[in-house]
């Protein structure tokens, strides 16, 4: 009996389905008595340290799953089911975690490094375990701000380490009971392997072997395929794309293919993560019959790595005058098969009303979301202009010298951040709103530029730089990629965390896998 012990939080479905697309059946753990019937219990990693230990109080599953454990009974923890296993975590200091292994849970630090640290990394297998029998060195989906040291007073836990900035422990085993911080659900074929190797065999670690020590592991940039999903005319979903927003061609829709088979296309070329941005409102659907529930569900069924969506995450009120908050329709994707939610043209006006307040009370989406599931779940999209100048102290917002001039030769300029797809400006430039919606929580910046946008001109990257230097979080490059060489310059020249395209990848001009093996070939950490 396989049980999955899902306490209400995240993106459980991407597991499940992993599950199931490998042939097995899961039991659901539906009350505290479940637990100690399992026979292999699996524990999902998703949702705030704090939240998580909430829930397990509030549905009683805090002893049993003591007593499960302390029998050495076979359980895999994934991300944060790693991270309860420990005495406490930074992230939520006043609430004790299960106690399990000594140690407590710290947050990286940062210095040049961004947190989270998110996307791919490799392990280093440090004894042998069945759950890396057929490991090949691959690397795994890893999106976290918190990790566990490795210590000698954990010592006899250590399975596995990962470098970013510091070593820490990316799995842990003692008996049956193992565990891993990076998301095997996420990690393509390799993280599907591990998770038949847990499902088949006893994890049970036979000896230790001194000499596999390894190299130092790496983060890899990310290439991420963005598919703009609206309804045509005829009110099917279709991936469309326009040139600066506009997506009619011969007075239709431009139609290039569906979303969910264009996803599991990307997937099967080796995309790193699938970003959906629903462009059509929806406004009157009841949340239950939002369209883009239904593409989520049957994308996480066939594409194992990270799923994020964009569009409709806010607050708002059906024809029925049912009214929704943005945490009800975040928590709806998720439950869905989403990852990350990304919040643009409502982000805006809530850092406009945080900097108004001067502080933080917990009422904007960023919060909220954050809050309950963790920065890593909360990206913000940003849409900024270039505004030109003729001098620095001709405006109060930050500018650069450019060697873009502008049309009167304007030496400087500042990127004004817009909504409505760049039709609406805001007295708000882009670097101070990155910065406000990483104090307010986000955990992520998908960077796209208003100028740059269906050109395949190139990224800005005198934009990317600015906001890459005044962040602390990670940051996608979009907008403007038209050729291999431009993934390769703005990760050489800016090194932004991952870079994302939509039209190229569509329109088969720039397939993933050239850009892949272009960056490789100069030099530059991706996943193969």
């Amino acid at each position: 009996m396989i049980s999955l012990l899902d306490y209400g939080a995240g993106n459980v479905r991407s597991l499940r389905n992993a599950i199931h697309a490998l042939g097995f059946t899961l039991t659901e753990i539906e009350k505290p008595d479940d637990i100690l019937k399992a026979e292999r219990l699996i524990f999902p990693g998703v949702g705030a340290f704090g939240a998580v230990m909430e829930r397990l109080a509030e549905r009683g599953y805090l002893g049993p799953l003591r007593d499960y454990l302390a029998a050495g009974r076979p359980y895999l923890g994934i991300c944060i089911g790693l991270q309860i296993l420990f005495e406490g975590s930074d992230e939520s200091p006043n609430v004790p975690g299960l106690g399990i292994i000594p140690g407590r849970i710290r947050r990286f630090e940062s210095g040049t490094l961004t947190v989270p640290h998110m996307g791919w990394n490799d392990v280093r297998v440090e004894r042998d375990c069945s759950l890396f029998a057929n490991y090949g060195g691959e690397k795994f989906y890893f999106v976290h701000s918190y990790c566990a040291e490795p210590t000698s007073q954990n010592a006899a836990w250590h399975l596995a380490k990962t470098d970013y900035g510091q070593p820490f422990l990316s799995a842990v085993a003692q008996g049956d009971v193992t565990a891993v911080q990076f998301h095997p659900e996420k990690s393509g074929n390799a993280g599907l392997q591990l998770l038949r190797s847990f499902l088949e065999n006893s994890p049970a670690s036979t000896r230790v072997d001194p000499t596999r020590t390894g190299e130092p592991t790496r983060l890899a940039k990310r290439i991420i395929a963005c598919l703009d999903v609206r309804a045509n005319d005829a009110g099917d979903l279709v991936v469309t794309k326009g040139d600066q927003y506009d997506v009619r061609e011969s007075g239709e829709v431009r139609n290039l293919g569906k979303p969910v088979e264009l996803a599991q296309r990307y997937y099967q070329e080796g995309a790193d993560e699938i970003a959906f941005l629903n462009i059509t409102a929806f406004r009157e659907c009841p949340l239950a019959d939002q369209p883009m529930l239904e593409v989520l569900e049957r994308t996480s069924e066939q594409v194992f790595v990270p799923l994020t969506i964009g569009g409709g995450i806010r607050a708002f009120r059906d024809a029925d005058g049912t009214g929704y908050s943005a945490l009800d329709v975040a928590h709806a994707y998720f439950r869905s098969g989403a990852d990350k939610v990304s919040i643009g043209s409502d982000a805006v006006d809530a850092v406009l009303a945080y900097r108004q307040r001067g502080f933080k009370d917990g009422s904007t989406a960023i919060e909220q979301i954050a809050g309950v599931y963790g920065n890593q779940a909360v990206v913000i999209s940003i849409d900024p202009r270039r505004v030109y100048v003729q001098a620095p102290d001709a405006t109060h917002h930050q500018t650069i010298e450019t060697r873009a001039p502008g049309p009167q030769g304007e030496r400087f300029c500042w990127f004004q951040c817009t909504i409505k797809g760049g039709r609406e400006g805001r007295d708000l430039d882009a670097i101070e709103f990155a910065q406000a919606c990483e104090e307010l929580g986000a955990g992520e910046i998908l960077l796209n530029s208003i100028d740059r946008d269906g050109t395949n001109s190139g990224f800005d990257l005198e934009l990317i730089q600015a906001v890459r230097t005044a962040v602390r979080i990670p940051v996608i490059a979009s907008s403007g990629a038209g050729c291999v060489e431009h993934f390769e310059e703005v990760f050489a020249r800016t090194d932004v965390d991952a870079a994302l395209a939509a039209g190229i990848f569509h329109r088969r001009e720039v397939p993933i896998p050239t850009v892949k093996s272009f960056l490789i070939g100069h030099g530059i950490e991706v996943r193969a």
